[in-house]
């Protein structure tokens, strides 16, 4: 069967995306307004583009009512963000800082997570995420009236060292991060542990 995208509707674009683009991993950004609010939200459109220089892209859908969300306001204003991987002990509190709250309000304080200074842009880190990527942008780009990319250059990476197996070498033991992805609908995600190698040819 094809889907003519021209003719169908957003809503349903959507959902053509989110079934069979999978798994997405999950960046659970945190920003600060220009005046020094915190917010972290979730996002799954997105993933990395590019090492020299080294760049994540994440996908910026605005609110359902039709305005930006907090997230690409703030990066707009301070050109700053950090990306936080997600694990799955702490994906309940992720889902929590998904909800629809006032721009005033923390959502990491909702969720009752603790935030980790970052060392080279103001938003800070999320404690309990392994890995967070702190970010500059690089280039933000209007795909539509309602969304937008985010090319953000990593400046600096955090991994938690019970992570890194040779520091030297940049070797990462990947399967212990147990991060999580997003699957198809709006409650449907994916454990990163069932993988099987395939030598290149």
């Amino acid at each position: 069967m094809v889907f003519d995208m021209v003719s169908l509707s957003a809503e349903n674009r959507y959902k053509l995306l989110t079934a069979t683009v999978v798994p997405r991993p999950i960046a659970w950004v945190t920003t600060c307004s220009a005046d020094g609010i915190v917010n972290a939200a979730a996002f799954s459109f997105f993933n990395a583009m590019g090492n020299d220089p080294p760049i994540l892209a994440i996908g910026l859908l605005h609110n359902p009512e039709g305005g930006a969300k907090d997230t690409a306001r703030n990066i707009i204003a301070t050109q700053e963000f950090v990306v936080n991987l997600v694990p799955e002990s702490l994906a309940s509190a992720m889902n929590i800082t998904s909800a629809a709250v006032a721009a005033d309000v923390n959502e990491l304080e909702l969720a009752n997570l603790k935030e980790i200074a970052s060392l080279k842009v103001a938003p800070p880190r999320i404690e309990g995420s392994p890995v967070a990527f702190e970010c500059r942008t690089f280039q933000a780009i209007d795909t539509g009236p309602k969304q937008m990319i985010v090319l953000g250059e990593v400046l600096a990476v955090h991994i938690d060292s019970q992570y890194v197996l040779d520091a030297e070498r940049c070797h990462i033991d990947t399967s212990a991060l147990e991060l999580i992805a997003r699957m198809h609908g709006r409650g449907w995600y994916a454990r990163t542990l069932d993988q099987f190698e395939m030598k290149r040819r």
